[in-house]
C-alpha cells in the first residue's frame, strides 16, 4: 500500500514540484500517472523510490515511513519494488542474462537460486533465446523487457514503471504494458507513468493527473477525464485541489469530533420559565342513570277524542309515578318511608306525587277509576 499524506516538497531553487498531495494505492492496484512535463510526475516518483524526501507531509510504503526512514533502511526499502526507465539503464558489459542476474547479486542470492530464476523471468517476457546477447545487440522494445524482467526477478511487491515506452515504437509499447498488465494481474502492484494517452485509452485502469504539483484529478475518486491534443487531459467532474482523501479511520475520527462538537438545545431557565396558572377543575357530575320506562298498565285506556294531548300526559303521568317509587324504595330511603307509602290508598298516592312534582295527577286517572265504580 503506498499513501501520500498532505506531501509537500520545495527545492532549494523555490520550485514547489509538489503541493499537497493526497494520494492511496492499494496493494494490486494498476495506476497510471499522467500530466505535462515539468507537472511534477518525475519528483512524485522519487519520493516514492526515497530518492527525494518531502519538505513536509508523509509517505507511506510497504509499511515503511519514508519521511523517518535511517539511510541504513533504504536499501532494503528498495528492494520491495522493482524500478523501470525509461532510458533502459542496462550494463552495456553485460550481456543479457547478467543484467538481470545482477540485481540478485547485489542483494546476495546464491547462484543455484539465479540459475533457477533469471531464465524463468526471461521466459515471462520472450527474450529466453537473448540471454547470451549483448544490450546493443537488441532492439529497444527488447532492452526495455530486460529492464523489466531486471525489475522482477527479486519478486517485488510494486513495479514503478518511468516512461517505459518513451523509446520504443508504438507496437513495442503496447506490448510492454500489456506485460505489465499480466504481471498485475499475479498481484504486483503497478504504478506508471506515461504521456502516451493512447496506451491509457486501450488499458481501463486507474488515472491520476498531476498538474503543477498537484493532484487535479483521479479516476479511482471518481475523476472522469477527456483528452485534448492541445491541452492535454481535462477532468470533466474536476475535484477540489484542497479535498485530501480520508482514509476510514480518519472518517471515524471526523465523525466522532462532529458529533462532540454538536450542541444540543439548552435547557429553559426555570428562573425565566412563568409558573403554571392553576385552572380548577370542576367537580365530575356523575351521569344520570337511565330512567326505566315503565310499559303503560293494561287497565289504563287512552283518553279518547282527537285531542291526543291527554293521552302523552297520562304516560308522562305513569312515568313520573313508578319514577318516584323507584326512588321510594332505594334502600337509603329507609323502610319507613316505603311502609308509610303503601299504607296510603291510590288516591293519597296520587297526592304525595303531586306534591313532590308540582303536578296534580289526579286527572289523568279520572277515567280508570270510572271504569272501576262501573264494574
Amino acid at each position: 500500500m503506498i499513501e501520500f499524506k498532505n506531501v509537500y516538497k520545495k527545492y532549494d531553487s523555490g520550485t514547489e514540484a509538489l503541493k499537497n498531495i493526497n494520494l492511496r494505492i492499494e496493494r494490486g492496484e494498476f495506476v497510471f500517472i499522467v500530466g505535462a512535463s515539468g507537472s511534477g510526475k518525475s519528483t512524485f516518483l522519487k519520493t516514492i523510490m526515497r530518492e527525494e524526501v518531502p519538505t513536509s507531509g508523509t509517505i507511506m510504503i510497504n509499511n515503511y515511513d519514508l519521511t523517518r526512514m535511517t539511510d541504513k533502511e533504504i536499501p532494503y526499502f528498495r528492494r520491495t519494488m522493482g524500478i523501470v526507465f525509461q532510458d533502459f539503464r542496462l550494463i552495456q558489459t553485460m550481456n543479457v542474462y547478467d543484467n538481470v542476474a545482477f540485481a540478485m547479486r547485489v542483494i546476495g542470492a546464491n547462484e543455484k537460486e539465479i540459475k533457477k530464476r533469471v531464465p524463468y523471468v526471461l521466459s515471462l517476457v520472450g527474450l529466453q533465446s537473448k540471454a547470451r546477447s549483448m544490450p546493443n545487440e537488441i532492439s529497444g522494445g527488447e532492452q526495455q523487457r530486460v529492464a523489466l524482467s531486471r525489475a522482477l526477478v527479486n519478486n517485488a511487491n510494486t513495479i514503478i514503471a518511468d516512461e517505459p515506452t518513451g523509446n520504443i515504437d508504438p507496437e513495442m509499447s503496447y506490448e510492454i504494458v500489456e506485460l505489465l498488465n499480466r504481471i498485475n494481474e499475479n498481484g504486483t502492484t503497478v504504478i506508471m507513468v506515461t504521456h502516451e494517452h493512447e496506451l491509457v485509452k486501450k488499458f481501463n485502469h486507474r488515472i491520476v493527473v498531476i498538474d503543477h504539483g498537484s493532484v487535479i484529478s483521479d479516476t479511482g475518486r471518481g475523476g472522469q477525464l477527456t483528452y485534448d491534443e492541445t491541452t492535454g487531459y481535462k477532468t470533466l467532474r474536476p475535484e477540489a485541489e484542497d479535498v485530501p482523501e480520508v482514509t476510514i479511520d480518519e472518517f471515524i475520527e471526523e465523525a466522532i469530533a462532529e458529533e462532540a462538537a454538536f450542541e444540543e438545545p439548552a435547557a429553559p431557565d426555570p428562573a425565566a420559565v412563568a409558573e403554571p396558572v392553576a385552572v380548577p377543575i370542576p367537580e365530575p357530575v356523575a351521569a344520570p342513570a337511565p330512567e326505566p320506562v315503565a310499559e303503560p298498565a293494561s287497565d289504563v285506556s287512552p283518553v279518547a277524542g282527537p285531542d291526543q294531548t291527554m293521552y302523552i300526559e297520562q304516560i308522562a303521568a305513569l312515568e313520573a309515578a313508578a319514577k318516584i317509587r323507584e326512588a321510594m324504595a332505594e334502600p337509603q330511603m329507609g323502610g319507613p318511608l316505603q311502609a308509610a307509602s303503601d299504607a296510603l290508598s291510590p288516591e293519597e298516592q296520587i297526592n304525595v306525587f303531586a306534591s313532590i312534582d308540582g303536578v296534580d295527577y289526579s286527572k289523568y286517572f279520572e277515567n280508570s277509576e270510572d271504569e272501576e265504580d262501573d264494574d
